[in-house]
C-alpha cells in the first residue's frame, strides 16, 4: 500500500468515526456525470471507455450505500435526451448499461428501474424488466436504476396514467379536478412508493439537476464534487454523507 493510499484509508476511518445513524440519509440520488470528459482529459478518443470506466463504480456506490445505512440508491445512468446521441455511441453505451444492471442483480440487490422503458432499444428495456422481476422479492437496499430518465417526461407520464385511471372507473375530468392533489399525482411517478431522496450528488463539478428527479427533489439536500465519476471515491462518498448530516433541513423554506 503506497503512502497516498494509507493517507486516504486514515481519512476514511476518521470520516466514518464521525458519523452516526441520525446522519445517514434514507435516499440517496446520484447523477453520474463525466464520463466523456473523464475519458478526454486521459487522451482516450473512444468515449465509450470512459462509460465502462463509470460503470466499473457503480456497485461500489452501492456497497457504500448499504455499508452506510442508506435504504434506497437512484443512479442516473442515461437521461431521455441522450437517447439523442450518434448511433455509433449509443449502441455501446446501451451494452454497458446492460451489463452494469446484470452485475447489480447478480450482486443481490433488489433493482427498480426508473424512465420510459418504451423510448429504449427492445433488448436493454428486457434487461430492466427482468431485473425487477427477479428481484422485487428482495429484502434490502433498492436501488432505482434510471435509465432513458427525464424529470418532464415522467410527470407527464404520471399526469397521463392517472386521467387514464380516472377514466377507466368512469370519472370526468370535472370530477378529477375535485379532488386532485400533489399526493395522486405522486401515486403515479416512477419512484411511487418509495421516499424522495434526502440527498442528491452531481459528479464532475455542473452545479444543476438537468431536470433529474424534479418533483422528488423538492425537499432535498444537494451535493455538488469536482471529480469526474470514473474518479469518485468512497472518501467523496463520506464527504457528501458528512456535508448532509451537518445541514439543518429546513423544509418548505
Amino acid at each position: 500500500m503506497g503512502v497516498r493510499e494509507l493517507v486516504y484509508r486514515l481519512y476514511e476511518r476518521r470520516l466514518e468515526a464521525k458519523l452516526t445513524p441520525a446522519m445517514i440519509p434514507r435516499h440517496v440520488a446520484v447523477i453520474v456525470d463525466g464520463n466523456r470528459r473523464w475519458a478526454r482529459s486521459m487522451g482516450i478518443k473512444d468515449v465509450s471507455r470512459g462509460h465502462r470506466k463509470g460503470a466499473d463504480k457503480i456497485s461500489e456506490l452501492v456497497a457504500w450505500c448499504s455499508e452506510a445505512g442508506v435504504e434506497v440508491v437512484t443512479v442516473w445512468l442515461l437521461s431521455s435526451d441522450n437517447l439523442e446521441r450518434p448511433k455509433d455511441e449509443l449502441e455501446p453505451l446501451m451494452r454497458i448499461i446492460e451489463d452494469v444492471v446484470q452485475e447489480l442483480v447478480d450482486s443481490g440487490w433488489n433493482i427498480n428501474p426508473v424512465g420510459a422503458l418504451d423510448l429504449l432499444p427492445d433488448q436493454t428495456a428486457r434487461v430492466l424488466k427482468y431485473a425487477k422481476e427477479a428481484t422485487s422479492h428482495r429484502p434490502g437496499l433498492i436501488v432505482n436504476v434510471a435509465v432513458g430518465y427525464g424529470g418532464r417526461r415522467e410527470i407527464a407520464d404520471a399526469v397521463r396514467s392517472l386521467l387514464q385511471e380516472h377514466a377507466s372507473r368512469g370519472a370526468s375530468i370535472e370530477d378529477l379536478v375535485e379532488v386532485l392533489d400533489v399526493e395522486h399525482i405522486a401515486e403515479h411517478l416512477y419512484t411511487r412508493g418509495l421516499p424522495d431522496p434526502d440527498l442528491v450528488i452531481r459528479t464532475s463539478g455542473e452545479q444543476r439537476l438537468s431536470g433529474f428527479l424534479l418533483w422528488q427533489s423538492a425537499h432535498s439536500e444537494f451535493y455538488f464534487c469536482e471529480a469526474y465519476w470514473p474518479d469518485f471515491r468512497r472518501v467523496d462518498f463520506l464527504r457528501a454523507i458528512r456535508s448532509y448530516g451537518a445541514r439543518h433541513r429546513r423544509y418548505g423554506s
